[in-house]
Formats: structure tokens, C-alpha cells, sequence
């Protein structure tokens, strides 16, 4: 699953290193490996593979993440995958 991307440059993913405080939820609770830790902070490995179900900002006792979960590609695939249409994403 470490190739998996879905629509690039569109998620809704941010991180504020400066808040982080190294816990590492991120890494363990990301279904996609879309975080790693460099020197106990984390950072974003591969944007494009998240898939905006939150699981990483819950976690995140710092408050060190955002995420609009449901919207963007995770929102574009399920859709798509109701409507049987090409997936589209509505993210700026």
C-alpha cells in the first residue's frame, strides 16, 4: 500500500511541527504510513496518500493537525464508487 495516492495535491492535511510533541499517534493510527517521525517530531511523508479519514487529528493530543475528514478524495472516491462515476474533487 506504500505506492496508494489518490488525487494529487487536492487533501485537506496540515501539520504544525512547532506543536508537535513527538508522541507519535500519528504514525501508529495513519492507514496509509502518510507520517513519519524525524527526531521525535513528525512530519508529512507523502500528502497525496491520505485519505482524509481524521483518525491522525484525533489522536493528536498537541493539536498539531488538521484535517477536514470527509471532504476531497476520501469524499471523491466513496461517491464515486456510490454514483459509478470518475472520481472529482471539490478541494481548493
Amino acid at each position: 500500500m506504500n505506492n496508494l495516492k489518490y488525487l494529487k495535491n487536492v487533501v485537506t492535511l496540515n501539520l504544525d511541527s512547532s506543536k508537535c510533541g513527538g508522541c507519535g499517534m500519528c504514525v501508529l493510527v495513519c492507514p496509509h504510513r502518510v507520517f513519519k517521525m524525524d527526531s521525535r517530531i513528525a512530519f508529512i511523508d507523502n500528502k497525496d496518500r491520505c485519505m482524509e479519514c481524521g483518525a491522525c487529528a484525533i489522536n493528536c493530543k498537541d493539536g498539531a493537525i488538521t484535517v477536514r475528514s470527509g471532504v476531497g478524495c476520501a469524499a471523491a472516491i466513496i461517491n464515486s464508487y456510490v454514483k459509478k462515476t470518475e472520481p472529482t474533487c471539490s478541494c481548493s
